[in-house]
């Protein structure tokens, strides 16, 4: 029994030769692994992410005012044409601001002393891209027209990689009418907090089910607070919020 056992028993060297093996083997799995996932896997997936996902790496941050002031940071962005854009900030209850001129002046200044709601009061322009915002919406606020959700839309010069515009905007609350800070014009001043307003104008949007996803790229500004062009201070945790809206 004794020499029958030692006999049937594997030799040291075997059992070392077969641990080497079953070792050489399991690196050489993990090695195929390692090349699938960080070859094949994840350039594939961050090739579909960067389609739908622009980094606004070559964006600028801030707005400029008519006369090259500073103006309101940019915090907001959306992916969809201009039709859908319309849509779906009408969907949210945004109204399309009506253009300057002296007879909406006229009214919104009438409308402020009376506390009468103007849903599609105009808002001044600022400038991006060498040029004044391409839309412009808000959302009352009760009755009074100094009080308001807006926000202002540039369309940037690359589409994403779908061929779809991209649109970047400034989002911020109107608390009050007065004179500016800087140049003492009748102007709307903003609440310092923009990440709120950023926030609100997401979340309306959400409601409405016509968006396909939502998200975020922090470290989008840098300089987290400031002033804007009317001298009214502003701060942001600096994450740019992103909607990409769905297609029909």
């Amino acid at each position: 029994m004794d020499s029958e056992s030692a006999t049937s028993s594997p030799h040291p060297s075997a059992k070392r030769a077969s641990v080497v093996r079953r070792a050489v083997h399991g690196i050489a799995v993990l090695l195929i692994a390692y090349l699938v996932v960080a070859y094949l896997i994840v350039p594939f997936a961050w090739t579909r992410y960067a389609k739908r996902h622009p980094t606004f790496d070559d964006n600028p941050r801030v707005t400029e005012t008519s006369d090259r002031h500073p103006g309101d940071p940019l915090n907001v962005a959306l992916i969809g044409t201009e039709a859908e854009v319309k849509e779906i900030m009408a969907a949210a209850n945004w109204y399309a601001a009506n253009p300057l001129g002296l007879r909406s002046d006229v009214k919104i200044a009438a409308d402020t002393v009376l506390k009468r709601s103007y849903d599609e009061a105009p808002v001044s322009s600022l400038f991006l891209f060498g040029r004044k915002e391409d839309l412009a919406f808000e959302r009352p606020v009760g009755s009074d027209p100094s009080k308001r959700n807006h926000v202002r839309f540039w369309q940037t010069p690359k589409p994403n990689q779908d061929g779809r515009p991209v649109w970047i905007g400034s989002a911020s609350y109107d608390e009050r009418v007065g004179l500016s800070h800087t140049t003492g014009q009748i102007t709307h001043h903003i609440a310092a907090d923009l990440d709120v307003e950023r926030d609100k104008l997401l979340a309306d949007l959400q409601q409405t089910s016509k968006l396909a996803e939502t998200y975020d790229v922090p470290g989008f500004q840098q300089v987290l607070q400031g002033r804007n062009g009317g001298g009214d201070p502003w701060h942001t945790d600096g994450t740019l919020r992103v909607g990409v809206i769905a297609t029909k």
